[in-house]
């Protein structure tokens, strides 16, 4: 029975030393495991690297510039209505500017002595009213400036004699006196033109324009107009700020190198003919300064006139300004004689309702 027992005993505690020892091994190995997962752990939270992302500060901005409020826009000014038309024939004086250039004559009552005898004589005109041939106020200078080679002509006293018929057919006479003086540097222009009664002359229209002469030609300074029973206007051609103003206006017209008035436009085109006759080969565009406003004369070469003067026949260049859409289809003929140092010796104007002022030259007076 001892025998029997002692090995089923033995083999007990064999058995429980083994489950002992395989229990310690599976509690070190598991022991193990935690340690290293603790210390894996320690290293990977070693190696984490925390990153924050933080806004920056703003730039400081440069405060902008304030700018001043911009003025206030002056209200348009109103436009001057064009005059109204002469009425025929109550006003039919010739007036003949040294440059006629677009203002029609002015005329008297019907007090003048008529060729015709259709008026009462020994009645004093009235007013001289004019046509304006102007076109739109807003007409601008020309875009480009025409330069010209400008031989002015010699100093020079003109008489005229003014003939003019009214739309109605009634004739008028009267004559006119034009003055040029240069000295090469500067200039006077200067006309006065007057109708005649039966045993009397009434002045209607004086004029007088100065100024210097430069590389353009004339350049004038100061353009003065009188007619009768109106007061004196002047027009300014301010050469440093280089503008034309007007007594008569508020406007303000840029002022192109070579602009002229109506007293000396003539003479410009007399000394352009002079310089290189050529020059009429194409239109010639000449900003004018008038008593209210500027606008562009635009000349054209018609051809070769011969006219029956007092002075005998003379041959001529014959240049016209031709209608201009807006000016009432006025018209301003012109008769210069080469043989005469290209001297202005006919001006014809023609008025929108028919009316005609020719100016002949009778003497010419060095």
């Amino acid at each position: 029975m001892t025998i029997v027992t002692f090995p089923r005993h033995s083999r007990r505690i064999i058995a429980i030393c083994a489950a002992t020892v395989a229990l310690h091994f599976v509690t070190i190995n598991w022991v193990s495991g935690r340690i290293g997962a603790a210390e894996r752990e320690r290293d990977a939270e070693k190696s984490i690297i925390n990153a924050e992302l933080r806004l920056a500060p703003p730039e400081p901005v440069a405060p902008k510039p304030v700018e001043a409020p911009p003025p206030p826009k002056a209200k348009p000014k109103p436009k001057p209505k064009p005059p109204k038309p002469a009425a025929a024939p109550e006003e039919a004086v010739p007036v003949a500017d040294a440059a006629p250039a677009d203002a029609a004559p002015a005329d008297p009552n019907a007090a003048a002595q008529p060729e015709a005898g259709a008026a009462q004589a020994g009645a004093a005109p009235a007013t001289p009213a004019v046509e304006s041939a102007q076109p739109p106020p807003e007409a601008a200078p020309p875009a480009e400036v025409q330069r010209w080679k400008v031989a002015l002509p010699p100093s020079a006293r003109f008489e005229l004699d003014v003939k003019r018929k009214d739309a109605d057919g009634t004739n008028w006479s009267g004559s006119a006196s034009i003055g040029w003086q240069s000295d090469g540097a500067t200039y006077k222009a200067t006309q006065e033109v007057g109708i005649s009664l039966l045993i009397a002359r009434v002045k209607l229209l004086e004029v007088s324009s100065e100024g210097t002469i430069n590389e353009f030609g004339i350049a004038p300074a100061t353009f003065t107009e009188k007619r009768r029973n109106r007061s004196a206007t002047a027009t300014h051609f301010n050469q440093q700020e280089q503008k034309i103003t007007f007594s008569a206006s508020e406007r303000s017209v840029p002022l192109t190198p070579g602009a002229q008035d109506r007293a000396t436009v003539l003479f410009q085109l007399a000394g352009i003919g002079r310089a290189d006759v050529n020059q009429f080969g194409k239109p010639m565009d000449i900003l004018v300064g008038e008593d209210r406003n500027a606008q562009v004369y635009s000349f054209q070469l018609v051809g070769e006139d011969e006219l029956e003067t007092r002075m005998g026949k003379l041959v001529t260049w014959h240049l016209a300004r031709p209608p201009k859409p807006g000016s009432y289809s006025a018209k301003l003929d012109i008769w210069l004689a080469p043989s005469l140092d290209w001297y202005p010796v006919q001006i014809r104007n023609t008025e929108g309702n028919g009316a005609v002022t020719t100016q002949t030259v009778t003497r010419i007076i060095k």
